[in-house]
């Protein structure tokens, strides 16, 4: 008695039969062979033949398994809506390019399968159909559950695609085919993921050459944020040069050293110039810290610490304007904070360093009480010395002593201490240039 057909056997594809017994009519080979002889297709295989060589069934197995395309996609989206939670999350249109992807990926194999003793063609093809922003919503992980997913949905339709005998040939084949369907998969998202580097690399460039002139507007905030950069807590500017031109290699080891470092990063390549963003809660200082083996010699300096993106280029000029003066203080430490570099800044012309001199040590002396400008000025004048600067002032040398120490809590730079008497003295002398009353008309005519 004939078998009773599967219902859920697609149309077009008969039966099983047993894998043993009878020989097939319509195949006159196992006729001849007699009833005990299986009905396994001699295998393909070759020395030295290419991937594809070596599986492949009989030509009832490849019908079969041509007309099993529409039960197999349809098993394998619903197998992907049961076992996979990232696929039932994703939006419409990704879970709609998603089931043109495992499609493709069948109707390929179906194809090379009826002609196995060639390479695996049109791998390449699987992914073509879907768009490459498709690489952003599902990772390489998801692709490759996505993958796992068709080959279980194949291989457990094997017994009932496959003719008698030709069941092992068609996992072989799945198996094969997978295989080539993973890296083509790894190729498709590593082609991505340069070329994206490529592109972010240009944007972060573009952002970072914004940020450091200041034009913080709602497009650059865009672009900041389209580099992953979240604006949480403070930020600061490290700048430096490097010792050698940084390759595209050394650029992304350098990008992921700064994103390890700090929560926020940016990363600005100018030549032999490093210019970095560092920002989020943590311990920006000890970020600059871990961050030093990746300057060259000279000077690093690290600008002021600000609260938002739009102060930044505040940060970065005066870290830029201290680099530019760091030559003038040679025992200046690594990193060096820029506004240690006042003094020297002033020198080089940077109209920031001179209004910070002035608004936070001239102006506060000349509006204290108690002689503190005249007696930092005396001190200064006199080489330092406590006991000349009390005959100039006909006081005595503890008064001066007294005077000096409330110039420091008034100021917050110690006239007592060797360098930070410098950038006093550079304070007095800014501020008496700003304070000069201006020459009258008559003056300047003769002048």
């Amino acid at each position: 008695m004939p078998p009773t057909p599967d219902a859920t056997v697609p149309h077009g594809v008969p039966p099983l039969a047993p894998p043993t017994g009878g020989a097939d009519p319509g195949d006159p080979v196992a006729a001849a062979a007699g009833p005990t002889r299986s009905r396994r297709a001699p295998a393909r295989t070759a020395q030295g033949a290419g991937p594809g060589a070596g599986v492949g069934g009989t030509p009832e197995t490849q019908r079969r398994v041509r007309e099993g395309a529409g039960l197999l996609a349809a098993a394998a989206m619903r197998r992907l809506d049961e076992d996979l939670a990232w696929y039932r999350a994703l939006p419409a249109e990704d879970r709609s390019w998603v089931g043109l992807v495992a499609q493709a990926g069948i109707s390929a194999f179906i194809a090379w399968y009826a002609d196995a003793s060639r390479p695996p063609h049109g791998v390449g093809d699987i992914f073509a159909s879907a768009p490459t922003e498709l690489t952003r919503s599902i990772s390489l992980q998801h692709t490759l559950h996505l993958v796992r997913v068709v080959v279980d949905v194949v291989e457990s339709h094997a017994d009932r695609l496959a003719a008698p005998g030709d069941e092992r040939e068609l996992r072989e084949a799945v198996l094969l085919y997978s295989r080539e369907v993973a890296f083509s998969a790894a190729e498709v998202y590593a082609r991505a993921a340069e070329v994206r580097g490529a592109w972010d690399a240009r944007l972060e460039a573009l952002v970072v050459d914004a940020l450091v002139r200041g034009d913080v507007d709602d497009s650059v905030r865009s672009r900041v944020a389209a580099l992953g950069w979240s604006g949480a807590g403070s930020t600061l500017v490290l700048v430096g040069t490097t010792a050698a031109p940084i390759d595209e290699v050394r650029a992304a080891d350098l990008r992921r050293a700064t994103r390890r470092a700090a929560d926020d990063a940016l990363v600005g390549i100018q030549g032999d110039r490093l210019v970095i963003f560092l920002g989020g809660r943590g311990d920006l200082r000890a970020a600059v810290t871990a961050l030093l083996p990746r300057f060259g010699p000279g000077p690093v300096v690290v600008g002021p610490v600000v609260q938002d993106l739009a102060e930044c280029a505040r940060s970065a000029r005066a870290a830029l304007a201290g680099l530019q003066a760091a030559a003038a203080w040679p025992q200046a430490p690594r990193p060096v904070q820029a506004d240690d570099l006042l003094p020297e800044r002033v020198l080089v012309g940077d109209p920031t360093a001179r209004r910070t001199l002035i608004s936070h040590a001239y102006e506060p002396l000349a509006a204290s009480q108690g002689a503190l400008l005249e007696t930092v000025s005396a001190y200064l004048g006199t080489g330092r010395s406590l006991e000349a600067a009390a005959r100039s002032l006909y006081v005595h040398p503890n008064t001066v002593r007294y005077r000096l120490k409330r110039v420091a809590d008034v100021t917050g730079w110690d006239p007592l201490d060797a360098r930070e008497s410098y950038v006093l003295q550079t304070a007095l002398a800014v501020g008496r240039l700003d304070a000069r009353p201006e020459p009258q008309a008559s003056e300047r005519t003769r002048l």
